[in-house]
């Protein structure tokens, strides 16, 4: 008989976001009359920036003449959106990237998973822990629970930021501003993991998807800012959070031509050719009218709508901030970041808060325990509802007696 590939059995029986939209379910079917608010998983409710639609409608009627129909495009990318993405992510930031670096993808979690396919068996993996799932998960998909996966431990005391770890990994995911917790990196610390991979010879993968809800000037938002880093790093980006593209698909991954790694034979490859042969082997592109929607983010117009509506989502972190610190609770991120990492009050566990702040409050959150062992008694809290049922869901916090 056939085989299956035995590490998913490894994994926990259904997704974190799987888990939660269950348990909402069946409080919904009790409850049909609850108003459930739901800060939980990170999706927004925003609609597509006005310069966008515009864009993909002018696409779409691209696609229904002969003279302009477009089928399959390039595996990396259309060029008119490479351009325009090192251009204004990167050159005009001060920083050195350019298009054939840049290859077009549809989510950031797709990208970050995918990676996996061009790294070793025999590396060791170091990941933080609380971490989003689909760095951990993809790993034991191809790994298994083995000695070769290393948590790095972000705990309250070091700021939710993980330590340099005592054993040598050959690559390291980080991610800030991180998901779930809000913290950022300065240049500083930053700086610090740059220069310990490239003495060490490590790989990291930069999870910058939330780059442009950062807003003191201090903090970096391409790890590409930091001297030496497109020798050590790949990055990965989306338009999901910054330009409601949640529902649309658009990404990048940015796989620097300075990056190089050893064979077993001594040899030296590119890792900027690896993702290239991978993505023309596994994926035919993002649709043409995707990145024409995401080329219009660029725009004069767009830049200003899309900064409008990560103001409008860190206005939302702003009032939960306010109400927590009213109501004495304590919490960290939401300042350079869409989330609030709650401490659970009265030492409750997290699933527990979570069934409390559901059926008392009728609130939607996330579990830290499910980001990891060490996000147990911590609690998860999005910016991405309206502003109406942002307000209305601190009130309900605020006048809740536990």
């Amino acid at each position: 008989m056939f085989r299956i590939n035995e590490n998913y059995l490894q994994l926990n029986e259904s997704y974190l976001f799987s888990a939660i939209a269950r348990r909402e379910e069946k409080f919904s079917a009790l409850h049909p009359e609850a108003n459930i608010i739901r800060l939980g998983i990170g999706d927004v409710t925003l609609p597509l920036p006005p310069s966008v639609i515009k864009a993909m409608h002018k696409a779409v009627d691209e696609m229904a003449e002969k003279e302009t129909f477009r089928g399959y495009g390039p595996d990396q990318g259309y060029g008119f959106l490479r351009e325009k993405i090192a251009e204004i992510d990167f050159r005009q930031r001060g920083t050195d990237i350019s298009p054939d670096e840049i290859f077009v993808g549809d989510g950031s979690k797709s990208d970050t998973g995918n990676i996996t396919d061009i790294l070793g068996e025999d590396n060791i993996i170091a990941i933080t822990d609380p971490v989003y799932p689909v760095y951990l998960d993809s790993n034991v998909m191809r790994l298994g629970n083995s000695s070769k996966i290393m948590l790095l431990s972000c705990g309250e005391k070091n700021g939710f930021l993980p330590e340099m770890p005592s054993q040598r990994p050959d690559v390291i995911y980080l991610c800030y501003p991180n998901n779930p917790t809000g913290t950022v990196m300065n240049r500083t610390q930053l700086k610090q993991w740059v220069d310990y991979a490239l003495e060490n010879k490590s790989l990291i993968l930069f999870d910058a998807a939330y780059e442009a809800f950062i807003r003191d000037r201090e903090i970096p938002r391409s790890i590409y800012e930091i001297e030496g880093a497109k020798k050590c790093a790949i990055e990965f980006r989306s338009f999901s959070k910054n330009a409601g593209f949640t529902g649309v698909r658009c990404s990048y991954t940015v796989a620097p031509k300075a990056l190089a790694a050893r064979t077993a034979a001594g040899g030296e490859v590119l890792l900027n050719s690896l993702w290239n042969r991978r993505q023309s082997t596994k994926f035919n592109g993002a649709p043409y009218i995707v990145q024409r929607a995401a080329e219009a983010v660029y725009s004069p117009e767009g830049q200003q709508e899309v900064g409008e509506m990560v103001a409008y989502y860190m206005r939302n972190a702003e009032m939960i901030r306010e109400g927590l610190t009213q109501k004495q609770w304590t919490f960290f991120g939401g300042e350079n970041s869409p989330y609030i990492w709650l401490k659970c009050p009265g030492g409750m566990d997290s699933w527990t808060f979570f069934d409390r702040l559901l059926e008392e409050r009728h609130i939607v959150g996330t579990p830290g325990v499910g980001f990891g062992s060490k996000g147990e008694g911590y609690f998860r809290l999005t910016a991405f509802n309206s502003h109406d049922k942002t307000a209305e869901a601190v009130k309900r916090i605020k006048g809740w007696e536990l």
